[in-house]
């Protein structure tokens, strides 16, 4: 969709024809931003190595395993309503690119007119009660009662009027382009939203399931403090515990039975969530979960940093952005030259509607005209100031957002490594927890062990445990960052495509004109 280099050269060699009645004081030079941001040879997280695109929607979801997740992916991407006001967009943006393209082609209309006109005799006759002037002969003449005649008028018009401005300068054209490449970055936006929505999904997936892991843990220290709490009310019948140990351990009882209800609010409200993630009724969507440890953690290779570039769509849509801001900043240009307007008209008028058909009724005009701004208390160039200002903010924004790309993959591949090893070191800490709480109980069981000793024990347990399951959850949530850094599943290919489609919408339903 690049525009020809004619146009350009056109512009540049009439600059110094047109330059002594351009507007008065007017800089239409423009220095553009240094875009250049070499892409690292590799990524410091990971090893040199090329990679195919990580898999789109349901095809990453598989890889964990899970019917339920990937049911719930494929559900998301047809009924999200973010997406479906992202399509709307396009749809908007589509409509858009059509309207700014339509100053590149003629303007027809057809007017057609049928008028009678009624001329009061007082206007032209100068009469009285039996006599009146005739303007024509200079003289009076018997009237009617009044003296006074009307006279009527008619007029009928079959024709059609065309317009049209050629674009010399290439400032409609350049319009069409800031429209049509806009129309490609909402497909891009449509994309984004598509990887977001997905991404949003799993990760709510991973909380209900980590949610339900956290509430069975925590039934299961409940059980534990209750049957250590049996243990200490023997002791206290038979006289080997006191009432402060009896009492420590219902409060060890009460406290781990306080951390059901939040889990409890937690699991409903993530279904919930859940269900308006893919379009839905709370009512309407029954999610069983189940338990982080059943679902398998998919291996990902990022690839190379270039790769990871061109596989955003959020990067596509920052340089769409970008190239439509340079085309309006050359419309802007344009704008201080002189406008060559072109109008005709064509058809049939008659005062009688019997001789519209005749020959002689036949009608017609063509026009030309040339307007040239000479000065506009610098309205132009403040229009062209600020497109020029847009353009280096767009710019900016384009050099952050492969920035942030590139961070987004370094982080994801950090969480993903440390959350892993976070994973093993507190499955060690669970374990020697369990094992000391054991020694413990049977300690308990001899009368050689404090309640403090074995209440510190118990609290040990139910925190590593507790964290255990947030550190796996974080783990599984590293491997859905890096699948949103990677541009979930997005590639050139894929780019091609959405161009592909927005020129089809711009090429459909023309009619005789685009």
């Amino acid at each position: 969709m690049a525009k020809p280099n004619y146009v350009r050269s056109g512009v540049s060699a009439m600059l110094p024809l047109f330059g002594f009645i351009s507007l008065a004081g007017c800089d239409l030079t423009w220095d553009k931003p240094d875009l250049a941001i070499p892409p690292p040879e590799k990524f410091r997280e990971s090893k040199l190595l090329s990679s195919t695109p990580i898999g789109r929607g349901p095809d990453f979801a598989v890889k964990f395993g899970s019917k339920e997740l990937t049911r719930l992916v494929e559900d998301s991407v047809g009924d999200n309503l973010d997406i479906a006001a992202a399509v709307a967009r396009i749809t908007q943006a589509d409509a858009q690119a059509r309207v700014s393209s339509a100053a590149l082609w003629p303007n027809v209309s057809m007017q057609d007119i049928v008028r009678t006109t009624r001329v009061p005799g007082t206007t032209t006759n100068i009469g009285s009660a039996s006599t009146g002037f005739n303007p024509a002969t200079n003289s009076v003449q018997p009237g009617g009662a009044s003296g006074f005649s009307s006279r009527h008028f008619g007029f009928f018009q079959l024709g059609l009027n065309a317009s049209y401005e050629i674009d010399f300068w290439g400032k409609n054209e350049d319009a069409s382009y800031t429209a049509r490449i806009l129309a490609n970055a909402s497909r891009f936006d449509r994309d984004t939203v598509e990887i977001s929505t997905v991404s949003s999904i799993i990760n709510a997936y991973f909380q209900l399931l980590a949610a339900q892991d956290r509430l069975q843990i925590a039934r299961n220290n409940v059980a534990i403090a209750e049957r250590v709490n049996r243990a200490i009310q023997a002791r206290f019948q038979a006289g080997t515990a006191s009432v402060l140990d009896t009492a420590q351990q219902e409060s060890v009882v009460a406290r781990e039975r306080a951390t059901i209800p939040p889990l409890e609010q937690t699991v409903r409200q993530t279904r919930n969530q859940l269900a308006v993630l893919i379009g839905r009724t709370p009512e309407s969507v029954n999610v069983q979960g189940g338990s982080l440890t059943r679902l398998t953690y998919p291996r990902v290779a990022p690839g190379l940093p270039s790769e990871v570039l061109l596989r955003r769509p959020d990067v596509a849509f920052a340089e769409a952005q970008l190239a439509s801001q340079e085309f309006s900043v050359l419309q802007a240009r344009a704008a201080f030259f002189p406008s060559i307007q072109i109008t005709g008209q064509y058809g049939l008028q008659s005062a009688l509607l019997r001789n519209l058909g005749r020959p002689e009724a036949i009608a017609w005009q063509i026009a030309g005209s040339l307007t040239q701004p000479i000065f506009d208390g610098f309205f132009l160039q403040g229009q062209y100031d600020l497109q020029k200002g847009r353009y280096a903010e767009f710019a900016a924004l384009y050099r952050k957002q492969i920035l942030t790309a590139l961070a987004d993959v370094e982080n994801a591949l950090i969480a993903m490594k440390e959350t892993e090893r976070q994973v093993r070191l507190q499955a060690v800490a669970a374990s020697a927890a369990q094992r000391a709480l054991t020694a413990a109980e049977m300690r308990l069981l001899e009368g050689t062990i404090d309640i403090i000793t074995l209440s510190t024990t118990q609290t040990t347990l139910f925190e590593a445990q507790d964290l255990l399951a947030l550190a796996r959850l974080a783990y599984f949530q590293s491997a859905t960052s890096l699948y949103q850094a990677l541009g979930g599943g997005w590639s050139p290919t894929t780019r091609n495509a959405e161009i592909a489609s927005a020129n089809a919408a711009y090429e459909a339903n023309k009619g005789l004109f685009p």
